[in-house]
């Protein structure tokens, strides 16, 4: 599976942004997707994920802000991100599973594919 990050950019705090994955592959809709983040000098963060049932899961850092979304007819997952405050700062991964306890939902060690990261800054 490939996957290309896109939709960064540079926003005023209160702003809105959406960013996308376009995973590569027929079996998407079985995957697991992912988003994190990462700011320089700390470790890649868990932001929301999205199971094969839509199940959704996010931080709690970004919860009631943040939705994420999928659609396997392009295989797409979508993160939709309101009321951007400048701690939101990072660069922003999507990510992939074949299979994933629930549990390990939130753990980027369990996501085997990587997109190349898109830059998110929110300005103050």
């Amino acid at each position: 599976v490939q996957l290309q990050a896109s939709g960064g950019g540079l926003v005023q705090a209160g702003g809105s942004l959406r960013l996308s994955c376009v995973a590569s592959g027929r079996t998407f809709n079985s995957y697991v997707m992912g988003w994190f983040r990462q700011t320089p000098g700390k470790e890649r963060e868990f932001v929301a994920a999205i199971r094969r049932n839509r199940d959704t899961y996010y931080s709690d850092s970004v919860k009631g802000r943040f939705t994420i979304s999928r659609d396997n007819s392009v295989n797409t997952v979508d993160l939709r991100m309101n009321s951007l405050k400048p701690e939101d700062t990072a660069v922003y991964y999507c990510a992939a599973a074949r299979s994933l306890i629930l549990s390990s939902t939130r753990s980027q060690a369990s996501y085997e594919y990587w997109g190349q990261g898109t830059l998110v800054t929110v300005s103050s």
